[in-house]
């Protein structure tokens, strides 16, 4: 991410921006004074609040530790406490009653209340006689601790009391739509039942910064409504103890902690663990930074959604507050009914956002479905297509073809993307920060600063991509986020909590994890629809084979049946004419001849029909062919068509290739046939044949300027029968460019054309390099005498 952050300003924002601002916040923020502050073992503090007592016992409850600060209800130094039965500081009917839960509670990182004790030690100047306790009891690390505060009931039953204080906000619940209305209403509601000066709800982001959703306050405190705090103020173990223990709070920021003694408890041989203990004294840095920002008092109350912590409601005062037990009891009985409440409304929101989703996906797999080419299916619903996980543009990239939907950028910074992604990332792939992990992107940060990209093909760069733009946010922190370090080099807390102006740039409106979900289903549902297609092509195309073997077989029986009748009937016509043409009248003459000329050109036609189904039958015999050598020949063969034209013969230096002679020669002299045919019209006709090399292949042209064709019917030229002039115009079969094409097919090379009606045609062909494929049955050498076909543009 790159921000542009505000100089710090005390009282006011300022808007002051420094190009290095993020990199300098994060560094002072998650840096390595950040770091020791989640290295710090609050969980182990070794001491307590001073407004309670804490004992860790042994399983047959005997005191291993106590706080020292039970010597002033005792009477006594506390080491006399150590060792002895826990009836001798609760009497032995509160003992029993915690022997008894001790055996069948479960107890296990879950605090226990046993209810109220009296105090038995009536002859304590430092405690009332009739003062009583309220006791927690629980079992954590190997511990077995019990905490005692002296009870402050508001009312003889606490669970009694506890209802009413939060009837109100429960019933109230029903009436609330959003996430933003319910914290407004629990903020009003502790506040009510709390008494405290301010309460906050906030909540956490992924990253551990925390902002104010909501706040109620008396009118002499400073408001943060909005406002954000930095993820150093709660560092990581802090926040793992929020989940942990629900609700925490601090009387009175000035107490001197209460140690416990021993240190270390002699049986664990450990310091104790205090996560779930009421009373843990909090870190000295915390204290300080309470101080700094004028609290005296505070109270923190977890909320938990699926098992993570989302916020808390924090209480602030300004004079110390020591809340009774049974208003803790109240509010945190409050924040589980508000994480519930919380939980429900996301997941109904989520569950609604998701329907929606799934509802575009369907449509668009639907719409594949009616196309035999996903990409055309998909064009056929560019609303959805664009419209899909709230991204404003799209585009689809199949075979380095691009299309485009929305606000996307140019296609040529498409194809680049999808190159970076084919290299640099795999499976699914969503940031809202693109420029900072392909910084191309910086130049397109108004479409593309966030890119959703879902792969199509493990071989290929194909993918669909989603975009969204940049979004530009002004934050508004409580106080400069930065972490300070004492003279001493010791961790120190913020001390100005002063508005602090951010400017965030280069980021778009990230990706939710449900959109992202539902792009992988949707990839999974596309693949489906692709591989059925794919299957059905491939049936189709299995069917056509079988269909075309059994075709060429067919015309290769009847081709060489039909051979013999038709030489007898044209040499039996031929002696007819002969023997008995003075004897026929001119018009019996007429019918022969015509006769004649049409059982040679059904001679001719079943003479290529043979060849053409010889060529998928035959083997190859690759070797080194001199084209030079070759393309003399087979000029010198068409002397007789040319001889009284004016025909100008343009040849290049042609290179040596690999191709079977026989069959390169066969497609030579087709083209050729074709360039001399169709420059019959021209006074002065012109044939070129030239060649170039690249990398992989050699690529052999050959131009004429006869009457051309139109560039539309350019699919047609290469197919069997197939002609684009009249026949009385031109001679032939329309097979001998089908022949060409399965020739040069069969040495792994590629046919095209170009050409312009009147301007002439260009043919070309190509060969690989590497000559990799020999198919077709072996053959025996074609005879010199086997007819070659005369081809036609077709």
């Amino acid at each position: 991410m790159s921000t542009d952050s505000p100089a710090p300003s005390k009282g006011r924002p300022a808007f002051a921006p420094l190009p290095d601002g993020e990199a300098r916040r994060r560094t002072l923020e998650s840096g390595v004074a950040n770091g020791d502050c989640d290295a710090e073992p609050i969980h182990i503090p070794g001491g307590i609040q001073p407004h309670g007592y804490l004992l860790t016992v042994s399983d047959d409850l005997h005191i291993l530790q106590a706080s020292d600060n039970l010597a002033t209800l005792t009477g006594q130094p506390v080491e006399a406490l150590l060792g002895q039965p826990i009836g001798v500081l609760l009497g032995q009917s509160s003992a029993e009653r915690l022997a008894q839960a001790a055996s069948t509670a479960e107890l296990e990182a879950a605090p226990l209340y046993l209810g109220v004790v009296e105090n038995p030690l009536h002859d304590a100047a430092a405690v009332e006689s009739d003062a009583e306790f309220d006791v927690t009891l629980h079992r954590h690390d190997g511990n077995l601790i019990v905490e005692l505060e002296v009870a402050r009931h508001l009312h003889d039953d606490i669970f009694a009391a506890m209802y009413p204080l939060v009837r109100t906000f429960t019933r109230s619940l029903q009436d609330v739509a959003t996430v933003a209305e319910l914290a407004r209403l629990a903020v009003q509601e502790v506040r009510a039942i709390t008494g405290f000066g301010r309460v906050m709800l906030y909540r956490f982001d992924e990253e551990g910064r925390s902002n104010v959703l909501a706040e109620e306050r008396d009118d002499s405190y400073a408001s943060f409504l909005n406002q954000w705090f930095p993820a150093s103020d709660i560092p990581r173990q802090a926040r793992a103890l929020y989940l942990r223990n629900r609700i925490r709070l601090v009387a009175n920021v000035d107490y001197t902690p209460a140690r416990l003694v021993p240190a270390v408890n002699p049986v664990t041989g450990r310091p104790t663990d205090l996560s779930y203990a009421t009373l843990r004294s909090f870190s000295p840095v915390h204290l300080e930074y309470m101080r700094n920002m004028g609290t005296h008092a505070s109270m923190s109350v977890s909320i938990v959604v699926r098992g993570h912590l989302w916020g808390l409601i924090s209480c602030h005062d300004h004079d110390p507050r020591l809340v009774p037990f049974e208003v803790r009891m109240a509010v945190e009985h409050l924040g589980h009914i508000l994480s519930l409440q919380i939980e429900a409304k996301e997941e109904r929101a989520e569950a609604n956002y998701l329907l929606s989703l799934r509802r575009t996906v369907s449509h668009l797999i639907s719409a594949m479905g009616e196309h035999d080419d996903f990409v055309e299916g998909l064009r056929a619903a560019p609303d959805d297509m664009q419209g899909f996980a709230s991204a404003t543009g799209a585009a689809i990239v199949v075979d380095d073809k691009v299309t485009l939907f929305g606000a996307t950028p140019d296609e040529d910074t498409i194809r680049a993307l999808t190159l970076w992604l084919a290299e640099s990332t795999t499976g699914i792939y969503a940031t809202d920060a693109l420029p900072q992990a392909w910084p191309r992107a910086a130049e397109h940060t108004e479409t593309a600063c966030g890119v959703l990209a879902v792969p199509v093909s493990q071989i290929f760069r194909n993918y669909l991509l989603w975009f969204r733009p940049e979004v530009i946010r002004t934050i508004e922190w409580a106080g400069e986020p930065i972490k300070l370090r004492a003279a001493d080099g010791a961790n120190a807390p913020r001390t100005d909590f002063s508005p602090w102006v951010e400017t965030v740039r280069n980021l778009s409106p990230a990706w939710r994890p449900v959109e992202i979900e539902i792009a992988s289903e949707f990839r999974a549902a596309m693949l489906n629809v692709v591989l059925r297609h794919a299957e059905e092509r491939a049936q189709f195309a299995t069917e056509l084979a079988r269909a075309n073997k059994e075709l060429e077989a067919f015309s290769y029986s009847v081709s060489h049946d039909l051979r013999a009748p038709l030489r007898h009937i044209a040499g039996y016509g031929d002696l007819l004419r002969e023997q008995e043409g003075e004897r026929m009248s001119d018009r019996s003459l007429r019918f022969l001849n015509n006769m004649l000329q049409s059982a040679r050109f059904a001679g001719t036609l079943v003479d290529d029909l043979l060849m053409f189904s010889q060529m998928g039958r035959a083997a190859l015999r690759p070797g080194t062919v001199d084209m030079n050598q070759l393309l003399k020949s087979v000029v010198g063969e068409f002397a007789p068509d040319t001889a009284g034209r004016d025909v100008e013969w343009v040849i290049g230096d042609l290179p040596s290739v690999t191709a079977d002679a026989t069959f390169l020669q066969l497609a030579l002299r087709n083209l050729l046939s074709n360039a001399v045919k169709y420059t019959r019209t021209r006074e002065s006709a012109k044939i070129e044949i030239f060649a170039d090399t690249t990398a992989t292949e050699t690529i052999v042209g050959v131009r004429d300027n006869g009457v051309g064709f139109d560039m539309k019917y350019v699919g047609k030229l290469f197919g069997v029968f197939q002609r684009l002039h009249r026949a009385e115009e031109f001679d032939g079969t329309g097979i001998g460019l089908a022949n060409v094409r399965r020739i040069i097919e069969r040495h792994d090379g590629r046919t095209w054309a170009e050409g312009s009606v009147g301007e002439g045609a260009t043919f070309y062909f190509s060969l690989p390099l590497v000559f990799k494929k020999v198919t077709g049955a072996r053959r025996k050498p074609r005879a010199a005498s086997e007819p070659s076909s005369k081809p036609d543009h077709a």
